[in-house]
């Protein structure tokens, strides 16, 4: 488990750096606000997902997690470090997000995809009455 954690943080603060550096490093950017409550949402889903997801024999679903909460904690630290709002330097048509976000969407992706392939796994125990 602690191996699976450590891998977990590892990923999500390559993820949050990787995120800052981009943002940082852009030319272009566009600017957006997010709500307190939002931000403190996604922190504290980020540090559950951190804690929680490694006990969960699953080193894809650590990695998930890992990539997840990198990107909240992403989110949480632009929208500090940046006073107009969290950066979103990367522009698809009239989209515009930033590593954050799709991190967060692979990081989801990949919690949903291992979850349900441990469920598989392990659908026998998961009949056992409580």
């Amino acid at each position: 488990m602690h191996r699976r954690r450590g891998i977990a943080a590892a990923v999500a603060l390559a993820v949050l750096s990787a995120d800052l550096i981009d943002s940082a490093a852009s030319r272009t950017v566009y600017f957006h606000s997010r709500p307190l409550w939002i931000l403190a949402a996604g922190a504290a889903a980020a540090v559950a997902l951190l804690v929680l997801a490694p006990r969960i024999p699953s080193l894809a679903l650590s990695l998930g997690a890992g990539i997840a909460a990198g990107g909240a904690l992403g989110t949480l630290v632009a929208a500090l470090v940046w006073s107009r709002g969290v950066p979103d330097p990367l522009v698809g048509g009239s989209v515009v997000f930033n590593v954050a976000d799709v991190a967060i969407g692979v990081g989801n992706a990949l919690l949903i995809a291992s979850t349900l392939l441990v469920a598989w796994q392990r659908r026998h125990a998961l009949r056992q009455p409580i």
